[in-house]
């Protein structure tokens, strides 16, 4: 794997418009960043793609492991919200997508940081436009990429498991979220869902069902709102009351807590993609980086010479050993590996001048040549 300097493309500004990518540009700044591009072998991309379909694995058996045992108080979910959790997971509550965040020099095997299980975003931009500038710049290679047509087919499944209408809600001021929630609106109408979008803040509650705007009953809903959050709101009293089905379900709670890494490494020990990891400090046999288990954006960390700000500090922290980042042409990589329906189909590589990626670290295109490509 390797990171090339190249040029961007001239019009790189009005094609992302066109696309309708409107936080291209960040703060000043771009948030989009093909200066950059990283080429991967075939068997690098296989590699990886082994590596996410293995923590896929192990990840799903954790919040099993969790649910049979217990472990609410190791996830930090509180006891109030614990069985809306374990009844999500005992229905089995299908799942639409996932983002794995990986620690990956290209030598030694890809490392779970953390799962964004619940909200994740950089999804538009790792499937549609890294796709365009593919097609534009390096029309001769290969992308891991089957994001949207996964996305669609996944829809697919959902609509055939009963899922025919199905609301998008979001906090519609946040641009991202709202960016991101109109893409998976467009996928799951090409998959023939009714797919109407309400602001979270307008859903409506009759006593037994949420309502929309027009009084209709909400029988399924998209929300870009974190659980954790949705559950401490008056709103999501209501939640255990109501016949509706959600995407993400409840039961990504579970995986969305970084207490999950320190499950993961109880259950598994000395497993190469994973990190050591411990509720309690000092547990992990090194240097450590402290993890709030709910906390987002890089907000809130703690690891040697490295302390973030942020609000994340109410629900308790995960110890994970640290182990930094490649540094790269002065960029320190993260590898998003993305899972639709519980399998791969698409890589988002996010770039930061420091070690610790945030709300305004870059995104930067990939490609690999196909086997055999010269």
């Amino acid at each position: 794997m390797r990171r090339h300097m190249i040029t961007p493309r001239p019009d790189w500004q009005a094609r992302a418009e066109f696309l309708g990518f409107n936080y291209a540009n960040i703060e000043g700044g771009s948030y989009w960043d093909e200066a950059a591009a990283w080429e991967f072998t075939a068997a690098e991309v296989m590699t990886l793609d082994a590596a996410t379909a293995e923590i896929e694995r192990l990840c799903l058996l954790a919040v099993d492991h969790a649910v049979r045992t217990g472990r609410a108080a190791t996830l930090g979910i509180p006891d109030n919200s614990w069985p809306l959790v374990v009844e999500s997971w005992r229905r089995r509550e299908p799942s639409l997508y996932g983002r794995m965040d990986l620690r990956w020099d290209g030598v030694t095997p890809p490392k779970l940081l953390e799962y964004n299980a619940d909200t994740p975003t950089t999804l538009y931009e790792a499937s549609v436009v890294q796709w365009d500038w593919l097609t534009a710049v390096r029309p001769e290679a290969d992308q891991f990429n089957s994001l949207h047509e996964a996305l669609i087919g996944r829809w697919g499944e959902l609509k055939l498991g009963g899922y025919g209408r199905v609301h998008f809600s979001c906090l519609a001021d946040y641009i991202e979220d709202r960016g991101t929630v109109e893409y998976l609106r467009d996928t799951a109408i090409q998959a023939g869902i009714d797919a109407p979008f309400i602001d979270l803040g307008d859903i409506g509650w009759n006593g037994r069902h949420f309502l929309d705007l027009q009084n209709a009953r909400m029988e399924a809903i998209f929300k870009l709102y974190p659980w954790d959050w949705l559950l401490r709101d008056q709103f999501g009293s209501h939640i255990p009351q109501a016949p509706t089905h959600w995407v993400e379900p409840a039961w990504r709670l579970a995986l969305a807590s970084k207490g999950i890494l320190a499950l993961l490494w109880e259950m598994f020990p000395n497993h190469p993609n994973l990190l050591p990891a411990s509720r309690e400090a000092g547990r992990t046999g090194g240097e450590e980086v402290r993890k709030p288990l709910f906390g987002r954006e890089g907000a809130n960390i703690t690891a040697p010479g490295i302390e973030t700000g942020g609000s994340y500090t109410g629900d308790g922290f995960v110890f994970q050993e640290w182990c930094p980042l490649p540094c790269v042409d002065g960029r320190y990589p993260v590898f998003g590996s993305w899972v639709i329906g519980g399998k791969p189909h698409g890589l988002g590589i996010r770039e930061d001048p420091t070690p610790i990626t945030n709300d305004t670290s870059c995104f930067v295109p990939h490609y690999f040549m196909p086997a055999g490509a010269s």
